[in-house]
């Protein structure tokens, strides 16, 4: 895991922190090298080995969503610990700032245990693998009492060659506000880094809590694959 956390621990996590704070969302370009882009990309041609949804069957869209079971693939795993390393006091700074007591434990392994104990079991990490027509509607991640507000998206297909459209897009409603529509430029191998579905905003009265969305707009053409890594399991 050495190389996995030196990277991890190589970002700029100050300018993280600050980009969370003002956009709700935070790019790590070229965090995938084209090969572990493409090895992840290719668990879609294996469907025995993950869980497989539809996503019409719960009304979030239309494609097919890949669920990685308890054991993500090593890449994955190790980059889960050491993220959520540095996400956590983000996390927890969030909470205070919204006068939310819950902290989040610093290592991973705790807060997982913490999701066992109240009957969150599920992993909800998974592949994404969208066709012509395919979406992925507005939503967010909010799984059971222990829900981390952060999590990681990447894209493990290349815009423009493989696809086109499929956009990832995220909206933030301010209250009394319209929603604001962001949409991040994501290229092949690129992750990035979101709320999942609230974050603190400082307004002229102090700071409030803005509620966040995220989708995928429909693709045109091609086959779009990408990739949702969450740190906390669902009932």
């Amino acid at each position: 895991m050495t190389s996995c956390a030196t990277a991890i621990d190589r970002l700029d996590w100050k300018g993280i922190a600050a980009r969370l704070d003002i956009d709700g969302y935070a790019a790590l370009p070229g965090l995938l090298s084209p090969k572990q882009a493409h090895a992840l990309a290719l668990q879609v041609a294996t469907p025995d080995a993950l869980r497989r949804v539809a996503l019409a069957s719960d009304k979030l869209g239309r494609g097919e969503l890949f669920y990685f079971g308890r054991q993500l693939p090593t890449l994955l795993a190790d980059w889960r610990v050491a993220l959520y390393r540095h996400l956590t006091p983000i996390a927890n700074y969030w909470n205070e700032t919204l006068g939310i007591s819950y902290r989040y434990p610093a290592e991973l392994d705790e807060f997982l245990l913490r999701n066992r104990q109240a009957g969150q079991l599920r992993p909800i990490s998974h592949l994404n693998l969208l066709g012509e027509a395919d979406y992925l509607a507005l939503h967010q991640r909010r799984d059971g009492e222990h829900a981390f507000p952060l999590q990681v998206v990447g894209l493990l297909a290349e815009p423009g060659r493989d696809f086109c459209g499929g956009e990832f897009v995220m909206t933030e409603q301010r209250p009394r506000m319209q929603s604001r529509p962001m949409v991040l430029p994501l290229k092949f191998g690129d992750m990035a880094i979101i709320g999942a579905a609230q974050r603190p905003f400082k307004g002229s009265k102090g700071y409030y809590r803005v509620n966040l969305k995220h989708a995928i707009s429909r693709v045109r053409g091609g086959e779009r694959i990408g990739l949702e890594l969450s740190f906390h399991d669902s009932q």
